[in-house]
């Protein structure tokens, strides 16, 4: 096979100091950026086809945007505020404290009924989640992908020894712990750089991509987890914040003397109120977070929502699946094989499907050339290389 070698991709060394920044927004976008730039060195030997740095590119684009926060918590405020289940809740909320004798108005009530809810914490800890979810998938599957590329990229003939050699240094077993999937990936990636028939050279590419979804998507489990159920409202701690606040001057005596009625059974109206609102604002937070999380966002301002079915289609190599281990693969987790009926993941929180979508992700946009543009402009590029917060539209490269 004659090429020319190719150079200037991320290093095991590369990936190791970005995983090491302390800044999760900044470290965030160079993963971003790493991603981009070892998809693109594979694909100059598999040619068009994505790769799983492909797709982890773009999700970590979006990702950034939960990390970095932008205008959540406003968004999360005006949901709360505006939707009726909540306004009516804290209208509830307002209307039982004064009736228990509160000497505020119903509107400063619900003023302060939403500075208890605290939005900004739960913003906070979808960012948090999402941030070290960026980086475990990065320091792990990214490290390996950096480490196979200087191993095994330029190779110019089939080396059984030499993709042995890298495979060794994986774990067996299952995941979370275990890195089956990722071994047997890396030697799909590999047997993929000598293919010269694309049908065949297509499918292994899939496979090896579905399989370190599948790894990918079960170790980040606790994660998505934890996101998704950052918006927990705790009613017993709402309550005794709203008491405060509400009840300054005597709150104390009223959270006793209310706690003394939960003892006995007979909780008050003002707490029944509150603990309505709670569950209310729990689930809306909950669909907030989830709406967010649920969408990536693609070159040309394509939106794909991860809680609808597919409608891209399968390109034609991937149309009718021919490797007996490939169909073997979908059957596990695809419900619905060779149709995209059913691939909206209606709970993110939900592996089984999660799997079911992004397999059916990987294969309608794994032909799509768009996956291999860049995520920054470069002058972004350049400004987030040397460790500064960029300028400009970070979900739209170009809009500076």
């Amino acid at each position: 096979m004659n090429f020319s070698p190719i150079d200037g991709f991320p290093t095991v060394a590369e990936v190791d100091r970005i995983s090491a920044l302390a800044d999760a927004v900044i470290r965030n976008l160079q993963i971003t950026q790493c991603y981009h730039e070892l998809s693109s060195a594979l694909a100059q030997r598999t040619g068009p086809s994505a790769n799983w740095c492909s797709f982890a590119t773009w999700a970590s684009r979006q990702a950034g945007q939960t990390i970095r926060k932008e205008d959540l918590v406003r968004a999360l405020q005006n949901l709360l505020a505006t939707a009726p289940a909540t306004a009516e809740a804290a209208g509830n909320v307002a209307a039982s404290a004064q009736q228990s004798g509160a000497q505020r108005d119903a509107g400063q009530i619900r003023e302060l009924v939403w500075e208890a809810l605290d939005p900004n914490s739960a913003v906070d800890r979808a960012s948090e989640a999402v941030g070290r979810g960026n980086l475990k998938v990065f320091e792990e599957i990214g490290r390996e992908f950096a480490r196979f590329l200087s191993a095994c990229l330029n190779d110019v003939a089939f080396d059984a020894g030499k993709i042995a050699a890298f495979c060794q240094e994986l774990r067996s077993g299952e995941p979370p712990d275990g890195q089956r999937y990722l071994r047997q990936a890396f030697e799909l990636y590999y047997q993929a750089l000598f293919e010269s028939d694309a049908k065949r050279r297509a499918e292994l590419l899939l496979m090896a991509n579905v399989e370190i979804g599948l790894h990918e998507q079960t170790r980040l489990q606790p994660e998505i987890a934890e996101a998704l159920d950052a918006g927990f409202v705790d009613a017993t701690q709402l309550t005794g914040r709203l008491i405060g606040a509400i009840f300054p001057n005597g709150g104390w005596l009223v959270y006793s003397l209310w706690s003394l009625r939960r003892v006995l059974g007979r909780p008050s109206l003002f707490e029944m109120a509150v603990t309505t609102l709670a569950a209310v604002a729990q689930h809306q937070i909950r669909q907030f977070i989830t709406e967010h999380m649920m969408t990536i966002g693609l070159p040309h301002g394509v939106q794909v929502r991860l809680g609808a079915d597919l409608s891209a289609g399968f390109p034609p190599s991937l149309q009718h699946i021919t490797d007996p281990d490939l169909c073997s693969l979908l059957e596990q987790i695809d419900p619905t094989p060779d149709n995209l009926h059913g691939s909206g993941a209606v709970d993110w929180a939900n592996l089984p499907d999660r799997l079911h979508f992004i397999a059916d992700l990987f294969r309608c946009y794994q032909e799509s050339p768009d996956l291999f543009e860049p995520p920054f402009t470069p002058d972004q590029v350049a400004m987030l290389k040397a460790g500064r917060l960029p300028g400009g539209d970070l979900l739209q490269p170009g809009l500076l």
